[in-house]
């Protein structure tokens, strides 16, 4: 069909004969353009890819039956439809049900615009990508696993971030998916606190569970996830002792490390009282992240310093000049902390950081400020959002109501209302 313009939209992370016979069939109708999605627009609806775009784009430019790649930013398909005005456009079948039907509708209205014809081709029920990609990610290696919060902050408006204590709340942040406004949302990775990680143990947040507890715990969590882990480090300890820990993390899969910049025995930021907590060296403090940087062996591993300029009564001026410091020292973002009830502060410490043309990721972690949206998060440059301690903080009472009750009535027949079938928590666990 001379002259004539079929559209195909692919993601194509994994490259195999269903895509190569849709491709060979649109060659008959005409000129192939591919519309190929981007690592944002797939993670929106299917698991964030292992391919990034441009190699994916390469693949796809080495097959004879495309003629032309363009960029599809999202699953609205009548954008790129209304712009290059295609005769056919050309789709698998398996989007008449399910979170596309919508998408569907779309693309049939604005084909019926411009006298466009839908293909339809039986979906490929023997082979999908999205099974061969969870087969793989569950072989893949730690080096590969951190690589993929770097990717997402590349790809991603925001980065949800939400605190796991132990490997059934990894399982849930692993799993939970909910389908809003046809998208699919779910939590990027998780966040191993020290808070929560000693609270579980029955021990204060003083720093009293050493690095090596730590990592036990979190290794409990890889193994039954895929999701990128962020390591809660507290100060860091003893600038000596720093590559030891790196190593560890970096053997674990572990994407990224967050270091605060105070000294002495740790305690935690959201205290009132913190007359006697003291703040690190901006100067000392740099060494750290310096010493961090030249210990990795992957630049895909993150170093995220925390600044308590804001808890300690230090005032923006001081955070802003910690941030540049931090920043020339290789920190690949900044996390700014406060524990007051609205994000104003933090918002003003963006808007100057932003002024004095610093642009390293920002990183949130709204405990006190629980009422900001993500959207205005965004809105005043936050890349990455930490919920941190929301998954402890929910079991703690949920478990004693449920103990109370027990001892109340003398029985657990009561408890059946409050707490899930055990089948629930089976089929969580599944054997591989």
């Amino acid at each position: 069909m001379k002259n004539k313009t079929v559209y195909v939209p692919l993601a194509v992370d994994i490259l195999h004969s269903a895509h190569i016979n849709i491709l060979k069939k649109a060659k008959k109708f005409g000129k192939v353009i591919v519309g190929l999605l981007t690592d944002s627009a797939i993670s929106e609806y299917k698991k964030f890819p292992l391919i990034n775009y441009k190699e994916r784009y390469r693949t796809l430019a080495g097959i004879k039956f495309v003629d032309e790649i363009v960029e599809q930013k999202n699953w609205d398909y009548s954008e790129n439809i209304k712009r290059y005005k295609p005769n056919f456009f050309i789709h698998g079948d398996d989007w008449k049900t399910g979170i596309q039907k919508n998408q569907r509708k779309k693309v049939i209205k604005a084909l019926k615009k411009i006298n466009g014809k839908l293909i339809e081709v039986p979906f490929s029920k023997n082979i999908s990508s999205s099974e061969i990609k969870n087969k793989i990610i569950k072989l893949s290696s730690p080096d590969n696993r951190i690589s993929k919060l770097k990717r997402l902050m590349e790809a991603k408006k925001i980065v949800k971030i939400l605190e796991s204590h132990n490997s059934l709340t990894g399982l849930i942040i692993e799993n939970l998916k909910i389908n809003e406004k046809n998208k699919l949302i779910e939590f990027d990775g998780m966040w191993s606190s020290s808070l929560t990680d000693s609270a579980t143990k029955g021990k204060p947040d003083n720093s009293s569970l050493d690095f090596s507890s730590r990592i036990s715990s979190l290794n409990d969590m890889m193994d039954v996830t895929t999701k990128p882990l962020v390591f809660d480090a507290d100060n860091g300890g003893q600038i000596e002792h720093i590559p030891y820990l790196i190593r560890s993390l970096e053997r674990s899969g572990v994407s990224a490390i967050i270091m605060e910049d105070k000294t002495g025995l740790k305690k935690n930021s959201l205290f009132k009282n913190q007359s006697d907590t003291k703040q690190d060296k901006p100067h000392i403090f740099a060494k750290k992240i310096k010493k961090i940087t030249k210990t990795r062996q992957s630049n895909d591993f993150l170093v995220i310093a925390r600044i308590e300029s804001f808890i300690l009564g230090k005032g923006l001026r001081d955070a802003i000049k910690r941030a540049e410091i931090y920043s020339k020292a290789g920190a690949d973002a900044i996390l700014i902390h406060s524990k007051e009830k609205t994000p104003k502060e933090i918002f003003s410490f963006a808007k100057q950081f932003r002024k004095n043309k610093n642009f390293i990721p920002l990183v949130s972690v709204p405990s006190t400020y629980s009422k900001v949206y993500e959207k205005e998060l965004i809105k005043n440059g936050f890349k990455l959002v930490i919920y941190a301690n929301q998954l402890l903080r929910a079991a703690y009472p949920a478990m004693q109501n449920v103990a109370k009750t027990i001892l109340k009535k003398g029985r657990a027949l009561e408890t059946e209302k409050k707490i899930i079938p055990i089948k629930e928590i089976i089929n969580l666990i599944k054997n591989d």
